[in-house]
């Protein structure tokens, strides 16, 4: 299942790249791809995946927001 998501706040790959592994730790999720250009991210997982699951581990990368697209 995928689930796509914009976060706001990333202004370098540094920024991908600590979301990226942030969400990719939250069980289930088998994929993350986080674009910088747009703050687009597809998470693929296993089953679906409470909001605020996504949204704590969007906060514990950095100050970043993130709403389904």
């Amino acid at each position: 299942m995928e689930s796509t998501y914009t976060v706001t706040g990333m202004t370098c790959g540094h920024c991908v790249a600590h979301v990226t592994e942030e969400v990719s730790a939250v069980e289930g999720v088998t994929d993350v791809q986080v674009t910088l250009e747009g703050g687009r991210m597809v998470v693929t997982s296993l089953a679906p995946i409470d909001l605020a699951l996504v949204k704590e581990a969007v906060s514990e990368a950095g100050s970043y927001e993130v709403v389904p697209a």
